[in-house]
């Protein structure tokens, strides 16, 4: 039960906490799109193009390894202003940038300072009776999907009507924004615990080797992520090479991917109702089947764009059917260790997220899209091996 001291989770504050989820959440993946162009005038090859993903996946896992886990110490809303703060600086270094260098600094910073989000999704959850909290937690995980998918195509369309600089500035208003909203509406929560910063963080290697629930869950939800990722950073320059679409054309494709953030509610709802190893085992074989099916049709075809609408829209039907069961699972172990278990689950798959999109970049310009999306199939059936393996133990 919660507290009478402490707000309940409202229609009002939840759509609050998912909308706000959705704007930060955006700011790792304005990029995408825009690899191109961005690596084209900082003068990055190629090869190493992925870096400006990656680098804002690797700032985002170490925020969550070094700030998500003070929310079990530190009054939450500030901690959440504070990175929001830092998301918002990176984003104004980043439209300033004119090399490399400085840009994935910036980016490393955005990445970090992003991290809010997962300050918020488990306040939410402290604030959700228990048996809500799936549908809480899928409620706002639709509000994170649904910042990811729009990120995409809002960065392709303000970049085709002015440049790709244009998306960073307008982000960080947008992040200005945001901090004033929460800074009136968000209720606060002082965290009961008094152990040291320096205690909190070594508890975190005892936390991961003792809870199976959040090694499993990690692990999945790691390989669906490293897929979802690696797709994304290469589909739009397989789109740009082989179909010849602008930024108006890959914003449009990025559209049709939104479709499955209907994933996060539907998932939530079945988790609530005792069937989440089905929507497990599902997430996985759907995420695989999109890779093959990407593959089907000769590259250039109407036939091919169509069933890479559909890839797009089953793998990011997958990750995120995942991502909000393992979210219910490990914030059901306990309240007060709910920030780090969240810091560590998704930390894990934000590194594997990185590691997709630097593999994926690196694929595609030495093997094409063949290449790259083979790479892509292989975290899903590795995770489903591991599901079948699990389930016969």
């Amino acid at each position: 039960m919660t507290p009478p001291d402490e707000p309940t989770l409202s229609p009002r504050l939840t759509a609050l906490f998912a909308a706000a989820c959705g704007f930060i959440v955006a700011n790792i993946y304005y990029a995408q799109p825009l690899i191109a162009p961005i690596a084209a005038e900082l003068g990055l090859p190629p090869r190493s193009a992925g870096l400006i993903v990656t680098l804002n996946q690797l700032g985002y896992g170490a925020g969550l390894l070094l700030i998500v886990p003070l929310a079990d110490l530190i009054e939450n809303r500030a901690l959440t202003l504070a990175a929001i703060t830092l998301a918002t600086l990176g984003l104004l270094g980043a439209g300033l940038s004119h090399g490399p260098a400085p840009f994935l600094a910036c980016s490393l910073l955005i990445g970090f300072g992003s991290v809010a989000v997962q300050v918020l999704s488990p306040l939410a959850a402290h604030l959700a009776p228990a048996e809500r909290r799936g549908r809480v937690v899928g409620d706002i995980a639709m509000g994170i999907m649904l910042g990811i998918m729009a990120a995409r195509p809002a960065a392709s369309l303000l970049a085709a009507e002015s440049s790709w600089r244009a998306v960073f500035f307008a982000a960080a208003g947008l992040m200005a924004l945001t901090a004033a909203i929460l800074a009136v509406g968000l209720p606060r929560r002082q965290p009961q615990s008094r152990v040291r910063y320096g205690a909190l963080m070594a508890s975190l290697i005892g936390l991961a080797a003792r809870t199976p629930i959040l090694q499993r869950r990690a692990f999945y939800q790691a390989c669906l992520f490293a897929a979802f990722s690696l797709f994304w950073t290469t589909v739009p320059l397989f789109l740009a090479d082989a179909f010849g679409l602008g930024q108006r054309g890959i914003a449009l494709f990025a559209l049709a991917g939104v479709s499955g953030a209907v994933a996060a509610p539907l998932s939530g709802r079945l988790a609530d109702s005792g069937h989440s190893r089905t929507v497990t085992g599902s997430a996985l074989i759907v995420a695989a089947a999109a890779f093959l099916i990407a593959n089907l049709a000769a590259a250039g075809t109407s036939l091919a764009l169509a069933l890479l609408v559909a890839a797009a829209v089953l793998l990011d039907f997958g990750a995120q059917a995942h991502l909000v069961v393992g979210f219910r699972a490990i914030f059901a172990l306990g309240g007060e260790s709910r920030g780090r278990l969240n810091g560590l689950y998704i930390a894990s798959f934000f590194l594997f997220g990185a590691l997709g999109s630097a593999l994926g970049a690196w694929a595609y310009a030495d093997g094409g899209w063949r290449m790259a999306s083979a790479i892509g199939l292989a975290f899903p059936i590795v995770a489903l091996a591991a599901f079948a393996f699990e389930r016969r133990s």
